[in-house]
């Protein structure tokens, strides 16, 4: 057991006679390693990315609000009335008449 350990940490299993199978497995374990790695960085990139573009979707949201809610403002008759009057415009006092034209089947 103690040369087993002592072995192990001296490194004699990459140099003793079946190292290129050790080596080959060492490699391996490397290269999954780094592919490890490389996935964990890209799905941590894209939860930042995301978290960036739902903080951005509620600014957006907000300010749709903002708009929309200055926009029926401004569609009030009352509004749309004092913006005329500084302009020189005063509704009718005489409410409009409807026209009606006779065809031939009217008669």
């Amino acid at each position: 057991m103690k040369k087993g350990i002592l072995d192990l940490l001296k490194g004699k299993f990459l140099v003793s006679g079946g190292a290129p199978k050790n080596w080959m497995f060492i490699i391996f374990i490397s290269f999954l390693a780094t592919v490890m790695i490389t996935s964990s960085h890209n799905a941590d990139s894209k939860v930042h990315r995301i978290a960036a573009l739902n903080e951005e979707v509620k600014e957006l949201r907000s300010e749709f609000v903002d708009v929309r809610s200055d926009m029926q403002e401004l569609k009030l008759e009352s509004t749309i009335l004092r913006t005329v009057e500084d302009k020189g415009l005063f509704p009718s006092e005489t409410p409009p008449k409807k026209i009606r034209v006779k065809t031939v089947k009217d008669k």
